[in-house]
């Protein structure tokens, strides 16, 4: 049997004292190597990110200047920093598409406005200078020029105040056949002296509607005048209530000229005219489509236009809420 001896303790310190100089030297040189990836990996992400705030500082500076058109490249930096860019870059859109539409609009109204000025100020030139008389006749025409700016301010202010959610109205349960009694009272003595025949569907069986009673009535009101405007003595047009179980529908169809396919998106802008020359000659502003749509999406509804073609007529079809 072979006996052992007990260990030199001088050995088993000089070991232990070896093994804890490499253990501390080990943990010293990865400490070391940690810091170093840390600090090269901070920097490297710190580059990244300020390169991103920079790119959205210089968009957001030209955005500030007026310069609409900037947008933010997207980068790999992370959802958040992509959630943020994609952010800044709809903002940026849709305040350049905003501004798009201001100039139109302010273009827009200042031509409206041009042709009542300009015959107003001659006509009132020529009663200075003695070469008109302000007869009843002169009088009359100069009144319905200023009608004319009246109708227009008014109708801008109500599409805007709709556009920005500030459309006052009063909400009552109405009937929708009582609607169509409505317009079809009011239209009946301009399309009799025009010769155009309005024919009523009634297919509603009873069905309401939550909303304002005078501002449903302009929608139905401006679908009729804008259709007696687009057809000829002969033409018919169609006032049609219909319902299902959730939603009432309000629709004209008329027999008259028709639409062209590139101009259907663009009915319900503001100002915006198929035939130029014919809605100016029968007092259309251009606005009353717009009107139309703003009030029919404030009751929480929409509207919809087909037309098949130039000399095939048209049909607007108005969609709302249908209350039990």
């Amino acid at each position: 049997m072979v006996e052992t001896s007990d260990p030199d303790p001088e050995v088993v310190k000089h070991a232990e004292e070896a093994f804890d100089a490499s253990w501390q030297l080990s943990l010293l040189l990865a400490l070391i190597a940690a810091c170093l990836a840390s600090v090269l990996v901070s920097v490297v992400l710190a580059r990244r990110i300020t390169a991103t705030l920079n790119k959205v500082r210089s968009a957001a500076i030209r955005v500030a200047h007026g310069d609409y058109g900037a947008r933010v490249p997207e980068g790999a930096m992370g959802a958040e920093f992509t959630e943020m860019i994609s952010a800044f870059n709809r903002m940026a859109s849709e305040l350049d598409e905003t501004e798009h539409t201001r100039k139109q609009l302010l273009s827009d109204l200042a031509h409206e406005m041009r042709t009542p000025v300009a015959t107003v100020d001659g006509y009132l030139e020529a009663m200075l200078d003695g070469v008109a008389a302000a007869d009843s006749e002169t009088l009359t025409m100069l009144r319905e020029q200023t009608d004319r700016l009246k109708r227009l301010s008014a109708d801008v202010s109500l599409v805007s105040s709709a556009e920005e959610h500030r459309l006052s109205m009063e909400t009552h349960v109405i009937s929708v056949a009582d609607l169509i009694s409505v317009a079809q009272g009011q239209a009946r003595s301009s399309y009799a002296a025009q010769d155009v025949a309005l024919q009523i569907v009634q297919e509603s069986d009873g069905a309401r509607v939550l909303g304002d009673r005078d501002r449903l009535s302009q929608v139905l009101t401006n679908l009729l005048d804008n259709a007696l405007r687009h057809t000829e003595p002969g033409d018919q047009v169609i006032l049609r209530a219909g319902s299902d179980s959730e939603t009432v529908f309000l629709s004209v169809e008329d027999t008259g000229h028709g639409v062209a396919s590139e101009h259907l998106s663009h009915l319900f802008e503001r100002f915006y005219r198929v035939d130029t020359a014919r809605d100016r000659a029968h007092g259309g502003s251009g606005i009353g489509l717009a009107i139309v749509r703003s009030i029919v999406e404030a009751h929480g509804g929409n509207v919809r236009v087909k037309s098949g073609g130039l000399g095939h007529g048209a049909l607007f079809t108005v969609g709302l809420p249908r209350h039990n």
